[in-house]
């Protein structure tokens, strides 16, 4: 957590958060510095703002988050919004996505193999019309049965 707020506010957010470090009493620029800082410590880095002195910060993030009741700074700089302010769907948006990411690959993997067995197949002169119909449209069904699954959350 980087915060403009005193230590002491700071170390009780952090607390009440469940975090075990925070970087308090940072002006605008500091906090830019630390975002460089955790960049180079950590990769990507995500920024939650709501305020005119978090835009800068948001921006230089990988990924700036801005409340939903921010200032219009910290809602235009950001890339994504939450609009309820709740901070507890960043981290289920994040396993949503990279579940998102592993069922585009499955469905990829799939298809290039369905369509390489089928042109082999009928490079062989094995495969008929309606078999051909019926592979590639079975295929493309279950592609899409296997992306209905992230509707299970």
């Amino acid at each position: 957590m980087i915060t403009g707020d005193h230590e002491q506010t700071a170390a009780s957010i952090g607390h009440e958060a469940g975090l075990k470090e925070w970087i308090s009493e940072c002006l605008p620029e500091e906090k830019v510095l630390q975002i460089e800082k955790l960049r180079e410590a950590y990769g990507s880095v995500a920024m939650v703002g709501d305020g005119v002195n978090d835009a800068p910060a948001m921006a230089k993030a990988d990924i700036g988050i801005a409340m939903g009741n921010g200032t219009d700074v910290a809602i235009e700089t950001s890339d994504l919004v939450l609009m309820n302010s709740e901070l507890h769907k960043i981290e289920r948006s994040y396993k949503l996505s990279t579940k998102l990411n592993r069922i585009i690959k499955q469905n990829l993997v799939f298809s290039i193999a369905v369509i390489i067995l089928l042109i082999t197949a009928n490079f062989a002169q094995s495969l008929t019309l309606p078999l051909g119909v019926i592979g590639h449209e079975g295929s493309t069904i279950l592609v899409i049965l296997n992306g209905l699954r992230l509707l299970r959350g």
